[in-house]
């Protein structure tokens, strides 16, 4: 994986960074407080630097660190062996950097109902690691999501358009589901994801319109960053046609094979702004925070999808009842504006 991407695989690359950067991912991000018990996952594919480094950040805070290294599923989203997911179970704390992450299985249900704090940080090299958490103002970033999806919701619709095509129209659900903005209640378990990204509840069974994703596409594993747009036909918050080159073939009959209506379905529609990413890297969890891009989810798990999948549109825009908020993938709302130069992105 990290041959592949090019990061540099010296032990002693931006090792002073990585460890300041698991430091603030364990004291600032993912508070572990002291003597909490805390599991670190990874797949044969993860990056043993950045484990290596939060393990040592959360002994240096008085936890007690227990790492678990597994063999690398084919696919994202398979259940684990047996004895992680009992350990998952028995966390405070968890933090997951396996490439082919489980945030969609029964192992992490299980976990968090049981009261651990889930971390997904699925793929996370040092590269990413320092520049997605260890050089971010967090606070600054968090409050540029909290007022993105307020100025989303307090429409009726959501329009969303891109240079390549993309027209999707969204009215907006006014009775959501409760949204995991990040705080959450003392001793409750839940997941969270690696900052920069948040989004709007949509009425699914009422959007409409087309998606052309141009960034990337994950799983299937064999995609990953597009070397063409594919393009996806929505009718009632349903995928009813794929179309484009050899990709959007590979991606239609991997929906295919399922054989199941749930997997064509909306889950999300998210907004992207974390400013360590600036541009398509082939990790999904990165490449759906890439600042000022918009990725589209489809496959609710919740309801039945066996499996779940991104998309990535890299310049969008986005008007709510009509207000410009951003355009072609720069946020020009003056709420918004002022954030993003705090951030370091003009």
């Amino acid at each position: 994986m990290e041959f592949l991407i090019g990061t540099e695989m010296r032990d002693d690359y931006l090792s002073f960074e990585v460890a300041r950067a698991a430091r603030k991912a364990v004291e600032e991000v993912m508070p572990v407080k002291s003597g909490e018990n805390v599991v670190i996952t990874a797949d044969t594919i993860s990056d043993s630097r950045v484990v290596n480094a939060v393990a040592q950040a959360v002994y240096a805070a008085g936890a007690h660190p227990i790492v678990l290294w597994y063999e690398t599923q084919p696919d994202a989203q398979m259940e684990p062996p047996a004895p992680v997911a009992a350990a998952l179970k028995a966390a405070d704390v968890w933090f997951e950097f396996g490439v082919q992450y489980i945030l969609y299985t029964d192992a992490r249900r299980e976990a968090t109902a049981a009261g651990c704090r889930h971390a997904c940080y699925g793929g996370m090299d040092v590269e990413m690691l320092v520049r997605t958490i260890g050089r971010v103002d967090y606070p600054a970033m968090q409050e540029l999501g909290t007022r993105l999806r307020e100025l989303c919701m307090a429409a009726e619709v959501v329009h969303l358009t891109d240079p390549n095509g993309t027209d999707l129209t969204c009215p907006v659900d006014k009775n959501p589901a409760p949204y995991l903005s990040g705080t959450h209640q003392p001793g409750a378990g839940y997941s969270q994801m690696l900052g920069g990204q948040s989004g709007f509840s949509a009425l699914v069974d009422a959007v409409q319109g087309t998606i052309v994703f141009d960034g990337a596409i994950w799983p299937p594993a064999e995609i990953g960053p597009l070397a063409a747009p594919v393009r996806l036909t929505v009718e009632n918050g349903y995928v009813t046609g794929i179309a484009g080159g050899p990709q959007a073939r590979t991606f239609e009959r991997w929906m295919a094979r399922f054989d199941n209506r749930q997997m064509y379905r909306l889950a999300h529609l998210s907004f992207g702004f974390n400013p360590g990413v600036g541009g398509i890297t082939g990790r999904i969890v990165e490449d759906e925070r890439v600042f000022g891009c918009l990725d589209i989810g489809i496959g609710p798990q919740a309801l039945g999808a066996p499996s779940h999948t991104d998309g990535i549109i890299l310049r969008p825009s986005i008007a709510a009842d009509g207000v410009e908020i951003e355009r072609e993938g720069v946020y020009v709302h003056s709420e918004l504006t002022d954030l993003c130069r705090r951030l370091g992105v003009d």
